[in-house]
Protein backbone atom coordinates (compact mmCIF):
# COMPACT_ATOMS: atom_id res chain seq x y z
CA UNK A 1 0.00 0.00 0.00
CA UNK A 2 3.01 2.26 -0.46
CA UNK A 3 3.40 4.87 2.26
CA UNK A 4 0.49 3.59 4.25
CA UNK A 5 0.74 2.14 7.72
CA UNK A 6 0.08 -1.47 6.68
CA UNK A 7 2.58 -3.70 8.37
CA UNK A 8 3.57 -1.11 10.99
CA UNK A 9 0.32 -0.61 12.86
CA UNK A 10 0.42 3.16 12.16
CA UNK A 11 -1.84 5.32 10.02
CA UNK A 12 -0.30 7.45 7.31
CA UNK A 13 -2.04 9.06 4.30
CA UNK A 14 -4.93 11.45 4.80
CA UNK A 15 -7.49 8.95 3.49
CA UNK A 16 -6.37 6.45 6.13
CA UNK A 17 -6.73 9.03 8.89
CA UNK A 18 -10.24 9.86 7.66
CA UNK A 19 -11.06 6.14 7.52
CA UNK A 20 -10.04 5.35 11.10
CA UNK A 21 -11.75 8.48 12.48
CA UNK A 22 -14.94 7.50 10.65
CA UNK A 23 -14.59 3.94 11.95
CA UNK A 24 -14.21 5.14 15.54
CA UNK A 25 -17.31 7.31 15.18
CA UNK A 26 -19.26 4.36 13.77
CA UNK A 27 -18.15 2.16 16.69
CA UNK A 28 -19.64 4.68 19.10
CA UNK A 29 -22.95 5.12 17.28
CA UNK A 30 -23.44 1.37 16.83
CA UNK A 31 -23.04 0.80 20.58
CA UNK A 32 -25.81 3.16 21.65
CA UNK A 33 -28.23 2.65 18.78
CA UNK A 34 -29.42 -0.24 16.63
CA UNK A 35 -26.42 -2.43 15.84
CA UNK A 36 -25.29 -3.24 12.33
CA UNK A 37 -23.10 -0.39 11.20
CA UNK A 38 -20.29 -1.69 13.34
CA UNK A 39 -19.26 -3.96 10.48
CA UNK A 40 -18.23 -0.87 8.50
CA UNK A 41 -15.76 -0.01 11.27
CA UNK A 42 -14.34 -3.54 11.05
CA UNK A 43 -13.99 -3.13 7.28
CA UNK A 44 -12.31 0.28 7.47
CA UNK A 45 -9.74 -0.80 10.04
CA UNK A 46 -8.99 -4.00 8.10
CA UNK A 47 -8.35 -1.94 4.96
CA UNK A 48 -6.03 0.55 6.68
CA UNK A 49 -4.10 -1.68 9.09
CA UNK A 50 -2.76 -5.24 9.03
CA UNK A 51 -5.84 -7.42 9.55
CA UNK A 52 -4.68 -8.94 12.82
CA UNK A 53 -3.71 -5.62 14.39
CA UNK A 54 -6.94 -4.08 13.11
CA UNK A 55 -8.96 -6.52 15.22
CA UNK A 56 -7.05 -5.39 18.30
CA UNK A 57 -7.45 -1.68 17.52
CA UNK A 58 -11.19 -2.12 16.98
CA UNK A 59 -11.40 -4.17 20.19
CA UNK A 60 -10.06 -1.33 22.32
CA UNK A 61 -12.55 1.12 20.82
CA UNK A 62 -15.39 -1.37 21.22
CA UNK A 63 -14.63 -1.74 24.92
CA UNK A 64 -14.92 2.01 25.38
CA UNK A 65 -18.28 1.96 23.59
CA UNK A 66 -19.36 -1.02 25.69
CA UNK A 67 -18.64 0.87 28.90
CA UNK A 68 -20.87 3.74 27.80
CA UNK A 69 -23.62 1.33 26.68
CA UNK A 70 -23.56 -0.56 29.99
CA UNK A 71 -23.66 2.70 31.93
CA UNK A 72 -26.74 3.73 29.97
CA UNK A 73 -28.61 0.40 29.86
CA UNK A 74 -27.15 -1.47 32.85
CA UNK A 75 -30.50 -2.05 34.58
CA UNK A 76 -32.06 -3.93 31.69
CA UNK A 77 -29.66 -6.85 31.25
CA UNK A 78 -31.11 -10.37 31.49
CA UNK A 79 -28.49 -12.23 33.53
CA UNK A 80 -30.29 -15.54 33.13
CA UNK A 81 -29.64 -15.44 29.39
CA UNK A 82 -26.06 -14.30 29.89
CA UNK A 83 -25.25 -17.08 32.36
CA UNK A 84 -26.57 -19.69 29.92
CA UNK A 85 -24.57 -18.23 27.03
CA UNK A 86 -21.20 -17.36 28.54
CA UNK A 87 -19.83 -20.89 29.22
CA UNK A 88 -19.93 -21.55 25.47
CA UNK A 89 -18.44 -18.21 24.43
CA UNK A 90 -14.99 -18.87 25.90
CA UNK A 91 -14.35 -22.04 23.79
CA UNK A 92 -15.38 -20.02 20.74
CA UNK A 93 -12.89 -17.28 21.64
CA UNK A 94 -10.14 -19.88 22.06
CA UNK A 95 -10.92 -21.34 18.62
CA UNK A 96 -10.85 -17.83 17.17
CA UNK A 97 -7.48 -17.07 18.76
CA UNK A 98 -6.02 -20.30 17.36
CA UNK A 99 -7.38 -19.41 13.93
CA UNK A 100 -5.77 -15.95 14.05
CA UNK A 101 -2.47 -17.51 15.03
CA UNK A 102 -2.62 -20.08 12.22
CA UNK A 103 -3.46 -17.84 9.24
CA UNK A 104 -1.86 -14.82 7.61
CA UNK A 105 -3.38 -11.36 7.17
CA UNK A 106 -4.78 -12.08 3.69
CA UNK A 107 -6.62 -15.22 4.80
CA UNK A 108 -7.91 -13.45 7.90
CA UNK A 109 -9.11 -10.46 5.88
CA UNK A 110 -11.03 -12.66 3.45
CA UNK A 111 -12.36 -14.73 6.34
CA UNK A 112 -13.74 -11.54 7.90
CA UNK A 113 -15.41 -10.77 4.56
CA UNK A 114 -16.93 -14.26 4.41
CA UNK A 115 -18.18 -13.99 7.99
CA UNK A 116 -19.80 -10.64 7.25
CA UNK A 117 -21.40 -12.07 4.10
CA UNK A 118 -22.94 -14.89 6.12
CA UNK A 119 -24.21 -12.36 8.64
CA UNK A 120 -25.91 -10.40 5.87
CA UNK A 121 -27.98 -13.50 5.17
CA UNK A 122 -28.66 -13.95 8.88
CA UNK A 123 -29.81 -10.35 9.18
CA UNK A 124 -32.18 -10.75 6.26
CA UNK A 125 -33.62 -13.93 7.77
CA UNK A 126 -33.91 -12.11 11.08
CA UNK A 127 -35.97 -9.36 9.48
CA UNK A 128 -38.49 -11.85 8.15
CA UNK A 129 -38.68 -13.70 11.45
CA UNK A 130 -39.13 -10.46 13.37
CA UNK A 131 -42.40 -9.85 11.53
CA UNK A 132 -43.85 -13.09 12.88
CA UNK A 133 -45.65 -13.40 16.17
CA UNK A 134 -43.60 -14.41 19.18
CA UNK A 135 -43.44 -18.15 19.54
CA UNK A 136 -44.05 -20.14 22.71
CA UNK A 137 -41.09 -20.41 25.09
CA UNK A 138 -38.55 -23.11 24.24
CA UNK A 139 -38.13 -26.18 26.39
CA UNK A 140 -35.01 -26.23 28.57
CA UNK A 141 -33.10 -28.66 26.33
CA UNK A 142 -33.78 -26.45 23.31
CA UNK A 143 -32.61 -23.37 25.23
CA UNK A 144 -29.34 -25.07 26.18
CA UNK A 145 -28.71 -26.21 22.60
CA UNK A 146 -29.41 -22.70 21.33
CA UNK A 147 -27.09 -21.19 23.95
CA UNK A 148 -24.33 -23.69 23.02
CA UNK A 149 -24.60 -23.01 19.29
CA UNK A 150 -24.99 -19.25 19.45
CA UNK A 151 -22.43 -18.89 22.25
CA UNK A 152 -19.68 -20.79 20.42
CA UNK A 153 -20.40 -18.96 17.15
CA UNK A 154 -20.43 -15.59 18.91
CA UNK A 155 -17.11 -16.30 20.64
CA UNK A 156 -15.38 -17.38 17.43
CA UNK A 157 -16.70 -14.54 15.27
CA UNK A 158 -16.04 -11.86 17.86
CA UNK A 159 -12.43 -13.02 18.28
CA UNK A 160 -11.69 -13.24 14.57
CA UNK A 161 -13.74 -10.33 13.23
CA UNK A 162 -15.26 -8.33 16.12
CA UNK A 163 -18.55 -9.17 14.39
CA UNK A 164 -20.67 -11.15 16.83
CA UNK A 165 -23.48 -8.58 16.80
CA UNK A 166 -25.71 -10.42 14.31
CA UNK A 167 -25.20 -13.72 16.16
CA UNK A 168 -26.32 -12.13 19.43
CA UNK A 169 -29.23 -10.48 17.67
CA UNK A 170 -30.42 -13.85 16.38
CA UNK A 171 -30.07 -15.42 19.81
CA UNK A 172 -31.93 -12.68 21.68
CA UNK A 173 -34.72 -12.65 19.10
CA UNK A 174 -34.95 -16.43 19.32
CA UNK A 175 -35.53 -16.33 23.08
CA UNK A 176 -38.04 -13.49 22.72
CA UNK A 177 -36.69 -10.71 24.96
CA UNK A 178 -38.28 -7.25 24.88
CA UNK A 179 -36.52 -4.19 23.49
CA UNK A 180 -35.05 -2.89 26.74
CA UNK A 181 -33.82 -6.33 27.78
CA UNK A 182 -32.36 -6.77 24.29
CA UNK A 183 -30.29 -3.57 24.51
CA UNK A 184 -29.24 -4.10 28.12
CA UNK A 185 -28.28 -7.76 27.67
CA UNK A 186 -26.32 -6.92 24.52
CA UNK A 187 -24.43 -4.16 26.35
CA UNK A 188 -23.41 -6.39 29.26
CA UNK A 189 -22.57 -9.31 26.97
CA UNK A 190 -20.20 -7.37 24.75
CA UNK A 191 -18.45 -5.66 27.65
CA UNK A 192 -17.75 -9.03 29.29
CA UNK A 193 -16.73 -10.77 26.07
CA UNK A 194 -14.55 -7.96 24.78
CA UNK A 195 -12.70 -7.72 28.09
CA UNK A 196 -12.22 -11.50 27.95
CA UNK A 197 -10.61 -11.15 24.51
CA UNK A 198 -7.94 -8.71 25.70
CA UNK A 199 -5.48 -11.26 27.16
CA UNK A 200 -5.85 -13.46 24.05
CA UNK A 201 -5.07 -10.52 21.76
CA UNK A 202 -2.18 -9.48 24.00
CA UNK A 203 -0.74 -13.01 23.94
CA UNK A 204 -0.85 -12.88 20.15
CA UNK A 205 1.19 -9.67 20.21
CA UNK A 206 -1.61 -7.55 18.73
CA UNK A 207 -1.15 -4.52 21.00
CA UNK A 208 2.00 -2.74 19.80
CA UNK A 209 2.58 0.75 21.18
CA UNK A 210 1.36 2.33 17.93
CA UNK A 211 -2.02 0.57 18.24
CA UNK A 212 -2.43 1.70 21.85
CA UNK A 213 -1.59 5.29 20.89
CA UNK A 214 -4.11 5.15 18.06
CA UNK A 215 -6.84 3.92 20.43
CA UNK A 216 -6.14 6.78 22.86
CA UNK A 217 -6.29 9.36 20.06
CA UNK A 218 -9.58 7.94 18.74
CA UNK A 219 -11.28 7.58 22.14
CA UNK A 220 -12.95 11.04 22.04
CA UNK A 221 -14.36 10.20 18.60
CA UNK A 222 -15.93 7.02 19.99
CA UNK A 223 -17.49 8.99 22.86
CA UNK A 224 -18.91 11.51 20.39
CA UNK A 225 -20.35 8.61 18.42
CA UNK A 226 -22.09 7.16 21.50
CA UNK A 227 -23.69 10.55 22.15
CA UNK A 228 -24.90 10.83 18.56
CA UNK A 229 -26.10 7.21 18.58
CA UNK A 230 -28.55 7.83 21.40
CA UNK A 231 -30.14 10.59 19.35
CA UNK A 232 -30.20 8.69 16.07
CA UNK A 233 -32.33 5.99 17.68
CA UNK A 234 -35.04 8.54 18.44
CA UNK A 235 -35.01 10.09 14.96
CA UNK A 236 -35.07 7.12 12.56
CA UNK A 237 -37.42 4.19 12.35
CA UNK A 238 -36.24 0.69 13.21
CA UNK A 239 -37.12 -0.55 9.73
CA UNK A 240 -35.08 2.08 7.90
CA UNK A 241 -32.12 1.69 10.24
CA UNK A 242 -32.05 -2.10 9.76
CA UNK A 243 -32.20 -1.70 5.97
CA UNK A 244 -29.22 0.64 6.09
CA UNK A 245 -27.37 -1.78 8.35
CA UNK A 246 -27.91 -4.67 5.93
CA UNK A 247 -26.73 -2.52 3.03
CA UNK A 248 -23.61 -1.55 4.99
CA UNK A 249 -22.90 -5.20 5.75
CA UNK A 250 -23.17 -6.12 2.08
CA UNK A 251 -20.71 -3.40 1.07
CA UNK A 252 -18.25 -4.34 3.82
CA UNK A 253 -18.32 -8.04 2.93
CA UNK A 254 -17.93 -7.37 -0.81
CA UNK A 255 -14.93 -5.05 -0.35
CA UNK A 256 -13.09 -7.47 1.92
CA UNK A 257 -13.79 -10.48 -0.33
CA UNK A 258 -12.80 -8.96 -3.66
CA UNK A 259 -9.98 -6.68 -2.49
Amino acid sequence: MGPSGRGTGTVGPVWEIVAVVAAAFIVGTSKTSVGGFGVIAVMLFALVMPAKESTAAVLLLLILGDIVAVWRYRKHGDWGLLLRLMPYVVPGIVLGALFIRAVDDEVLRRSIGAILAVFVVLQIIQRFRATRSVRAPRERRGELLAAAGYGTAAGFTTMTANAAGPVMTMYLLAVGVDKKAFVGTNAWYFLIVNLTKVPFSAALGLFPESTLRLAVVLAPVVLLGTWVGTRITNRISQVHFERLAIGASMVAAAVLLIR
